[in-house]
């Protein structure tokens, strides 16, 4: 890549489609564009295929069974299935749901909804490293609770929770587990039945696949599981949900995990050397700097570090070249601090000097060297002028 070429360092907002993907995906465009539902000739045959092919690879990455996997449009809506359809089957007869304060929004605001219609949300508190304390989701177990809904990796500081035990005291006691996978599917290894977890949620655009395809794994032995269905028209997904598969789509985010599984060990080995780079140089020029979430455990291409005094609006709008963000992708228009860095203890001057960069595939060493170049002078230079930074410096 040339000199002047912006730098993407937002892959935990989305990542681009791989070409190797992309060539999968064309023909189901083209020639094989048949509808999976019309099995009764070779187009619906192929596409229908396709479908299965995908499913089944889905269901192997997890260690699921091939009628587990459920397709939507996204873990959003795989997260609303998931508590809302879980909800409604059940009623009223187990009405608490237990998860912590660093969820992404689709778990809390899902779960306000259920708590403004009759239902009780309990809400876990993190540690100052973002890790729910599995002995907090025992103590906080009622005959009511219906659901545990954990994160397995936070989207903003990177955190991986202990899923395995968490799971564990779920299954002991006879209660759902849902974990929001966004960010750890297809990057960190999840077993299913091992973990113990009943229902997960994933997106194909945070592993190099397609915009618009995830999935709803949904448990359906000891226990299996009903839910509620949100959308109507039809009785697709053997009744899970609604709607004409998107093939394209589907036979995408098949070949997306297809290749992140081949090539996990090694990427993760070179997301990590290049993540360290990147906060060893930035606190060596930035001593005051902080690193949110744990150093050890957590996603290998996630950095997210305050800049205390520095605002981080500023700082991004003055590193035009170097693409990265202030938080979730999905609450960037929000001008509020970030909720999961106030989880962890941050006032509201030290959240908004928060910047999160996320590494991928395709980002190359040069690229950090240029980078951490760009970011250390940018925040040197900022620090100058900075009022707020003089202050503390004080």
């Amino acid at each position: 890549m040339g000199k002047n070429t912006s730098i993407y360092l937002d892959y935990n907002a989305t990542t681009p489609t791989d070409p190797r993907v992309l060539d999968y995906m064309l023909p189901y465009y083209k020639d094989k564009f048949g509808n999976a539902a019309s099995f009764h000739h070779k187009f619906g045959q192929e596409a229908k295929k396709a479908v299965e092919n995908s499913r089944k690879i889905l269901a192997s990455e997890l260690n699921g069974r091939i009628r587990e996997i459920v397709f939507t449009s996204g873990a959003t809506e795989s997260i609303n299935l998931a508590i809302k359809g879980l909800c409604g089957k059940i009623g009223r007869k187990k009405n608490h749901i237990i998860t912590q304060a660093t969820e992404h929004k689709a778990v809390l605001d899902t779960c306000n909804a259920m708590k403004n219609k009759g239902w009780e949300v309990t809400m876990l508190p993190v540690d100052p490293e973002g890790f729910v304390n599995p002995d907090n989701v025992l103590a906080s177990l009622k005959n009511e609770t219906i659901l545990v809904a954990i994160m397995h990796a936070n989207n903003e500081i990177g955190t991986v929770q202990p899923i395995a035990d968490i799971g564990h005291i779920c299954r002991e006691h006879g209660v759902y587990f849902l974990v929001d996978a966004a960010q750890s599917f297809g990057k960190l290894s999840i077993d299913v039945q091992k973990m113990n977890i009943d229902l997960l949620a994933a997106s194909a655009h945070k592993i190099y696949g397609p915009k618009g395809i995830g999935i709803l794994y949904v448990n359906q032995k000891n226990p299996r599981i009903s839910l509620q269905l949100q959308i109507d028209g039809g009785s697709h997904e053997r009744g899970f949900r609604s709607g004409t598969l998107p093939v394209p789509l589907i036979a995408g985010f098949g070949e997306a995990v297809r290749i992140a599984e081949e090539d996990r060990d090694v990427e993760n080995e070179h997301l990590l050397h290049l993540r360290d780079k990147l906060i060893d140089e930035i606190k060596a020029a930035h001593p005051d700097a902080e690193l949110n979430g744990s150093r050890k455990k957590r996603l290998t291409n996630n950095v997210n570090i305050c800049f205390p005094g520095v605002d981080a609006e500023t700082l991004i709008m003055k590193m035009k070249s170097v693409a990265c963000s202030t938080g979730s992708a999905c609450s960037s228009a929000n001008l509020e601090p970030s909720h999961v860095l106030k989880a962890i203890g941050h006032r509201n001057e030290m959240a908004h000097s928060a910047i999160r960069f996320s590494l991928g595939r395709f980002t190359t060493e040069d690229e950090i060297d240029r980078a951490i170049e760009i970011i250390n002078k940018t925040v040197t230079a900022i620090k100058k002028t900075s009022p707020r930074h003089r202050l503390l410096s004080v």
